[in-house]
């Protein structure tokens, strides 16, 4: 479901006035025209996603509060009011307990946009360009991402689990301490991200590249890669239950790895991975030397 534009300008004027802002006033902060404001507020036109935001800004109140799942309150309220046991004064607006998130971004063009704290996007990013946009501490989870560009991204803290991406472009983005617990990777371009303290237990990456990504105190369980071109990372930690099959490595090393119940499998150019300081069970060293590893630097545990 799409924003209501009437809703949205009745939701700017309530709060513009609740701050004492005349429309001109409003105008000079966000870089418009007076009459520009007024269009908003007469439901005949309405602001993008990254204009909303920065009115957010300026009229104090939550990003989410422009959404129709959020109840305005009279501007000439003066009396306190009682919600979820807590007292406030003069709110502008309140939460529905069943809020859903109805923002439609796809095919969109975003720049230096601030997601961040959004929840309950699942299909409505598809086939955008976002750069330079913020998503920390965002519940992202169920989302599904198709032909998508999203570079210098910062999406740290957030949940992205049982997730689908595909055919996308992920580049030099920051997915510290994510959950990517259950999600899917489909032929996608994922390069110069930072998943530091990122959690991928039973996600799967398949049919794409993974390339010079950061992957320091990562968990790695139950976590597959299939089909994937794998080059310059360095994989630290835990491995348990996972799986390589039928990837390509170009400069990978495991470092100071502990690799338990892990199978590899039609590895191409394998001989050229580096093991050092490795500790591997007896399965998962019978699958290395049967995908023709360097043993050397691995340690069998009894």
């Amino acid at each position: 479901m799409m924003l209501n534009s009437k809703s949205i300008g009745n939701k700017i004027a309530v709060a513009r006035k609740k701050i004492n802002l005349s429309q001109s006033e409003l105008a000079k902060h966000v870089s418009i025209s007076p009459q520009a404001v007024g269009k908003w507020e007469r439901g005949e036109s309405m602001p993008d996603i990254t204009t909303l935001n920065r009115l957010a800004e300026i009229l104090g109140v939550d990003l989410n509060y422009f959404s129709d799942g959020f109840q305005t309150v009279d501007v000439e309220t003066t009396k306190y009011e009682t919600y979820n046991t807590q007292t406030v004064e003069n709110p502008i607006s309140k939460p529905n307990k069943n809020f859903d998130w109805n923002w439609n971004m796809s095919q969109g063009n975003w720049v230096d946009a601030d997601f961040s704290g959004l929840k309950n996007l699942t299909e409505k990013f598809s086939s955008s360009n976002m750069k330079n946009c913020k998503f920390m501490n965002a519940d992202l989870s169920g989302l599904i991402l198709g032909k998508n560009n999203i570079e210098l991204c910062d999406f740290s803290s957030s949940n992205i689990r049982n997730s689908k991406i595909q055919s996308s472009n992920l580049l030099n983005n920051q997915f510290n301490n994510c959950s990517f617990i259950d999600a899917v990777f489909l032929k996608n371009n994922i390069g110069k991200c930072n998943f530091s303290e990122a959690d991928f237990s039973g996600a799967e990456i398949i049919e794409g590249y993974f390339e010079s990504n950061i992957v320091k105190n990562v968990v790695w369980k139950l976590t597959s890669f299939k089909n994937t071109g794998i080059s310059d990372v360095v994989f630290e930690g835990n491995f348990e239950d996972c799986q390589f099959e039928n990837c390509a490595f170009y400069n990978v090393k495991f470092q100071n790895a502990t690799i338990l119940n892990t199978f590899f499998k039609y590895n191409r150019k394998f001989k050229k991975v580096q093991f050092i300081n490795c500790r591997v069970d007896k399965i998962t060293y019978a699958f290395l030397k049967n995908n023709q590893a360097n043993l050397t630097g691995i340690t069998v545990l009894e």
